[in-house]
């Protein structure tokens, strides 16, 4: 069965995301009453397998071995049924 994985990757609390901090600023220097930006990345990624664990599984190993740097990052993990 496919299923479809929306892994989110963000900066953990406490380290500087450069990014979204510019971007604050320059939102902020439009006018928008911007009290603070944070920089996320998305991936939305068809997994084959033979259960909703099994893809949350995957995912989870995706994400430890190259998507997420843990160190530095955190991820949260979405699965639904394709």
């Amino acid at each position: 069965m496919t299923y479809k994985a929306e892994v989110r990757i963000q900066l953990k609390p406490g380290v500087m995301d450069a990014e979204g901090e510019t971007v604050q600023k320059s939102l902020q220097l439009l006018g928008f009453p911007v009290k603070s930006v944070d920089s996320v990345k998305a991936y939305a990624i068809e997994i084959e397998a033979k259960s909703e664990d099994e893809a949350r599984k995957q995912a989870d190993q995706m994400c430890k071995r190259l998507l997420a740097n843990p160190v530095i990052q955190d991820y949260s993990i979405e699965i639904e049924s394709g």
